[in-house]
């Protein structure tokens, strides 16, 4: 398996264009803080629960399943850290959106949040009470993108945070939560090393490099600037978190068609990657345990408890 972090991608061994991230699940230490957040400053609604789990997300959309870990120790951000989440993104669909939430989080008295405008996208950047890193963004239009050489234009410059906060105030909108049309844009996550997340999640999933550099990688399908990042920041070398950690459990990767599917499976079957079938989903594993399920479509509500389910 070739390490190359070339990006020039083969025809024959791509992704279907149409392929997104769907949701994500998490464990965090205490259930009822964790929705306080989520449903409080984030503006998730609880679309399920049961015991110590709980799937949120938006209209009947899900997004993101917790599990309670009574205990478990918090996400060591910033250094001394394992392979896993480094942020989960939500992508609201439009600008007056983020600025709309924006506002509604600084009424709450929060800080500020991290910032970055990246050309593509516009983005806020915190966490939640657990550590894990949360996005908040709005894409810009394709059009106004930049590529050059099979790689997306993409930088870390100041958000217009006045703009976005006079947009809103001036709309004539009231917060009412999180938009219907919130979904989860990307994934982030902590491997330890980047040829060989190249070669797995371009050579054998199939994903297009769109930005690579010594210490990051972003794939993603169809063109878009990425659904899926990865950085060795603090974690080149590292292990996955201990299981007394709250953790990334799993995510998902939507598939449009049952064919599109199997084109993946049969790569992961030419490379020797181990995958199962639960139910109507196939769970496998990256190289630093991530777990990853391959679905057909986006997982409806019913979907997310059969998930939530699965250790």
């Amino acid at each position: 398996m070739s390490a190359s972090t070339s990006t020039q991608p083969n025809p024959t061994n791509t992704i279907d264009p149409a392929t997104t991230v769907g949701l994500l699940a998490l464990t965090v230490a205490d259930l009822e803080r964790s929705l306080a957040f989520y449903t409080g400053p984030i503006g998730l609604t609880v679309l399920a629960r049961d015991g110590q789990d709980a799937t949120l997300g938006v209209a009947d959309r899900p997004l993101l399943l917790l599990r309670e870990q009574p205990g478990a120790e918090g996400w060591p951000r910033g250094g001394g850290s394992y392979t896993g989440l480094y942020h989960f993104a939500l992508l609201l669909p439009t600008r007056l959106d983020l600025g709309r939430w924006l506002t509604h989080w600084m009424t709450q008295g929060l800080p500020l949040p991290g910032q970055g405008d990246h050309l593509v996208s516009e983005a806020l950047y915190l966490e939640d009470p657990d550590g894990h890193g949360i996005e908040i963004y709005r894409d810009r239009p394709r059009e106004e993108w930049t590529w050059q050489g099979g790689q997306v234009r993409m930088a870390s410059d100041p958000v217009d945070i006045i703009g976005l906060l006079t947009d809103a105030k001036y709309s004539g909108q009231p917060w009412t939560g999180m938009s219907d049309g919130t979904r989860l844009g990307h994934i982030h996550l902590q491997v330890g090393d980047i040829p060989e997340a190249a070669a797995f999640y371009r050579d054998i999933l199939g994903f297009d490099i769109v930005a690579a550099m010594p210490t990051a990688l972003f794939v993603s399908a169809g063109g878009y600037h990425h659904h899926i990042g990865m950085n060795i920041w603090h974690s080149q070398g590292a292990t996955p978190p201990p299981d007394d950690s709250v953790a990334l459990r799993f995510f998902t990767i939507d598939l449009p068609t049952e064919e599109a599917r199997r084109a993946v499976v049969a790569r992961l079957d030419a490379a020797n990657v181990r995958h199962v079938r639960e139910g109507n989903t196939i769970a496998l594993a990256d190289p630093w345990e991530n777990i990853i399920l391959l679905q057909v479509g986006p997982a409806t509500v019913k979907d997310a408890a059969a998930l939530t389910a699965l250790d």
